[in-house]
């Protein structure tokens, strides 16, 4: 019937036409009788129609509803004109057992019975040189069809079962061979070839488009037909084990697959839009997670200065930054950088993002009461050395994991503030008490993504005065400076930038400044304190990493709009 027989009893499930345990039943019996794995599901849906669980007529229905692709009725009544049969070849028609039936606006109206064969569907297309305005029928009506327009020709009873109906297993698309298969495989490895962050498929008016991420900046690749457009989504929303037939809410899934003997996870969301549903796959590459401090963008002093805060016995480190900024990774590198047999590590997401060996993850889930509040609650009985939470988003949150940092534990956490120092106002907003704050908090890092220059093809460039001056980089100061830039080539796919990292701003709590939060000071206060003491604000990190060649002025501009 067609290439995804699997995809067909999952539909038949979902939909409440067939039980779960009434597949399962059928399945069993067909191992029983020594089916094939491979034939195991066709098979399947040969039995339930056989033992009238359910109709071809309503497996098309359901196929037509899924892929909004209408039934063809009344194949055996229908006259094709000698203009239609002159255009779509004999052979054609029998070898793919489809039946076109009229030209309308240019396109030839083809009746097909399995909608994911894009393959075949393309092949015809391009042999007739017109595109295809498609109908859906099950394979036996076609086959009558065929017989009543062109002709009896050759022995059909080794396609057809005793009933009548086209058999199922007449050649079941292995995942190689599938088209849609093929194209999802290859939308994902290309994405992960060019170090993409996200995949977007966006379903619009009149085309589906799609988007990868590549260093924050979205770029749009080749489109695939409209009509592919809810075959790929049930692809891959079945890839991330979300339900097919539930396209009112938004659904969250995840795939894993193996791409150069390393292992990426795509953590896939599903929302509904006027025009189909919106997918976005988030890759999170493991191997990011192996990055040394000075990949992550740290010159040596600042690494020195982090590998000292992170190593610390007790109290909480805090990063900071709006979303997409890094600070998940950060985080994760700090706990590989940490994470050794004598300590015992756990962290509590939403979601886990990544899955990391010798570490104790657990996965937010608020339906069953595994709040982060909760979670901690239970880890600290578990007694681990270092904490990780996700992120500190209400005040029972905050307090536990400031206990916790009383009580002896290393906490890692995140925030979104704009800059280092408002971590310690934006714990104060949320109600902890000051005295706590400053008990607890040992340093905040802000941070922000610049890209960097393309180490293939960049060289030496003269930066717009006006940008540098923005960035407070005047004459003297730029005479010194050794400014780089991407010119394009094939390595950066042209763009001149190749890869990312972070600029900083680490504000490190001391005896002064803990006596500043316990008095409730102004961020106002405590940031002219900081630097006072010798904190770098992220713009002047930029500068630094501007001097050396490593990423633009525009980059750092664009980056750090808002200091001033």
């Amino acid at each position: 019937m067609t290439s995804a027989d699997d995809f067909v009893l999952q539909l038949l499930h979902e939909r409440g036409i067939v039980g779960e345990d009434i597949i399962k039943v059928a399945k069993d019996q067909l191992r029983s009788e020594g089916v094939p794995s491979s034939e195991l599901d066709s098979k399947a849906i040969d039995l339930l129609v056989e033992k009238h669980y359910c109709t071809f007529d309503q497996i098309y229905q359901i196929l037509s509803e899924e892929f909004n692709m209408p039934l063809a009725s009344s194949l055996n009544e229908i006259s094709i004109g000698d203009d239609v049969k002159n255009v779509v070849p004999e052979d054609i028609v029998r070898k793919y057992n489809v039946l076109p039936i009229g030209i309308t606006n240019g396109q030839m109206e083809l009746v097909v019975s399995d909608p994911m064969d894009m393959d075949t569907i393309d092949t015809i297309s391009r042999i007739i040189g017109m595109p295809l305005d498609l109908r859906l029928a099950p394979p036996h009506t076609i086959t009558e069809a065929i017989e009543a327009q062109y002709g009896l020709k050759g022995d059909f009873s080794s396609i057809l079962d005793s009933s009548g109906e086209l058999k199922m297993d007449t050649g079941k698309a292995t995942e190689e061979e599938a088209p849609i298969i093929k194209y999802v495989q290859s939308l994902i490895t290309e994405a992960v070839k060019r170090r993409a962050s996200d995949i977007h498929l966006e379903p619009l008016e009149k085309r589906f488009r799609v988007r990868y991420r590549i260093d924050g900046v979205l770029v749009e690749v080749e489109n695939p037909p409209k009509r592919l457009q809810p075959s790929i989504i049930s692809r891959l929303k079945l890839m991330a084990e979300m339900s097919i037939a539930e396209k009112r809410v938004p659904l969250d899934g995840r795939i894993q697959i193996t791409y150069n003997d390393k292992s990426i996870d795509l953590r896939v969301s599903s929302l509904p839009t006027v025009y189909g549903e919106s997918i976005v796959m988030r890759i999170l590459d493991k191997e990011g997670l192996r990055l040394g401090l000075p990949e992550l963008g740290f010159f040596s002093d600042d690494q020195t200065t982090f590998e000292r805060i992170v190593g610390m016995a007790d109290g909480i480190f805090l990063v900071t930054g709006p979303t997409g900024s890094g600070k998940s990774t950060t985080l994760y590198s700090a706990l590989n950088y940490l994470n050794h047999p004598d300590r015992k590590i756990i962290t509590v997401e939403d979601p886990v993002e990544y899955q990391m060996t010798g570490i104790n993850q657990v996965q937010v889930r608020r339906d069953v009461g595994m709040t982060f509040a909760a979670a901690l609650r239970s880890m600290l009985r578990q007694a681990p050395n270092i904490i990780m939470i996700g992120e500190i988003r209400d005040l029972e949150t905050a307090e536990i994991a400031i206990n916790a940092s009383l009580t002896g534990h290393m906490v890692f956490s995140t925030l979104h503030t704009n800059d280092a120092p408002s971590a310690v106002t934006r714990l104060v907003d949320i109600g902890v008490k000051p005295f706590l704050v400053s008990a607890s908090l040992r340093a905040a890092l802000a941070q922000r993504l610049v890209r960097k220059n393309c180490a293939a093809c960049k060289e030496a460039y003269t930066p717009d005065k006006r940008v540098l001056q923005a960035i407070g980089i005047g004459d003297k100061e730029a005479a010194g400076m050794n400014f780089m830039h991407g010119v394009g080539c094939p390595k950066c796919n042209n763009i001149g930038y190749k890869g990312r990292m972070g600029i900083f701003e680490m504000f490190i709590i001391n005896e002064e400044l803990q006596q500043m939060i316990y008095e409730g000071r102004t961020l106002v206060e405590l940031r002219a304190k900081a630097r006072e003491l010798g904190m770098r604000t992220m713009r002047e990190d930029g500068v630094r990493k501007v001097a050396s060649g490593l990423t633009t002025a525009d980059e750092v501009l664009k980056v750090t709009m808002n200091e001033a």
